[in-house]
């Protein structure tokens, strides 16, 4: 099976240049994703690109509509999913300009649908392994590639927003719960693209400390938007050379990311609700 890879931009990506770019409009049983999907090829691999905020930023990231982003990306055939998004470092070593490849979350969102699945239709994907590894380490390569200082590995707490953290909170998520970085969109996004059998890496551009960094003050917008200007050139760069290293993989997954719900589903098959499993049909028609 061949790669189609989609890129989800975060705060500042709002497009890319491809070969044969057409921006679509796609509907979903989950409504419209963020913006229209800008479709098009890089060194011959299918790309789907996404504006998770849409072009302009208009989406907070408590009214990110997840559920359609990442079922319109499958309705187009992606197959691969990387997930750029500026977060906060709780890190000295993980400094402002820096990538972080994460590999666990800890999920913080309280208002935000989850599932794609409910009553009707009920299943349950493991998320011990939230992130693809192949996925992971061709998205470090591209940004090593890229110049990049890359950190392959680490915790991403999700937190609701849209405000940034107390400096107490802060020190929490840091010195006791143990996490490396911290943002507000990753988040059901990663739950959502398991159960879509979809691959899914997260490249997480650090633009700050938070607020626990003494040194560096509250976090400040004006200083956030400054890194973020350079994080958004490195991103492009990174996105133009992920395709050639997809080609050299393919599919099924070896970590069985594409099988994520082999055997998810709970519900009798005499028990399902007809109106869950026709809206279903866009991300789980494999195993329906």
């Amino acid at each position: 099976m061949a790669s189609h890879l989609g890129l989800i931009g975060g705060s500042g990506l709002y497009g890319l240049t491809l070969d044969e770019a057409d921006w679509r409009e796609v509907d979903t049983p989950w409504g419209p994703p963020s913006d229209a999907i800008l479709t098009g090829r890089l060194n011959g691999i299918a790309v789907s690109f996404l504006p998770r905020h849409g072009r302009g930023h208009v989406h907070a990231p408590g009214d990110l509509p997840s559920r359609a982003n990442i079922a319109a990306l499958k309705t187009l055939g992606v197959t691969d999913v990387v997930s750029i998004s500026a977060v906060g470092s709780f890190r000295d070593e993980m400094a402002p300009g820096d990538i972080v490849i994460v590999d666990q979350f800890v999920d913080r969102t309280v208002a935000r649908p989850s599932s794609f699945f409910g009553t009707g239709c009920v299943a349950h994907v493991s998320l011990a392994q939230p992130t693809c590894p192949r996925l992971s380490a061709l998205a470090a390569e591209a940004a090593q590639a890229a110049g990049a200082t890359v950190h392959r590995g680490g915790t991403y707490l999700a937190m609701e927003g849209p405000q940034f953290s107390s400096r107490a909170e802060s020190r929490i998520w840091r010195e006791v719960w143990g996490c490396d970085v911290i943002g507000m969109t990753a988040m059901p996004e990663a739950r959502l693209a398991r159960e879509a059998e979809l691959c899914y890496a997260t490249v997480a551009m650090v633009t700050d400390y938070d607020s626990w960094h003494e040194g560096h003050g509250a976090v400040d917008v004006a200083a956030v938007l400054a890194v973020l200007a350079a994080n958004v050139a490195r991103g492009r760069d990174l996105a133009a050379r992920l395709p050639e290293r997809l080609a050299q993989g393919g599919h099924p997954c070896p970590h069985g990311c594409d099988r994520a719900l082999d055997h998810a589903i709970m519900t009798s098959p005499d028990r399902r609700d007809p109106a869950l499993l026709e809206r279903l049909r866009s991300i789980a028609e494999r195993v329906l």
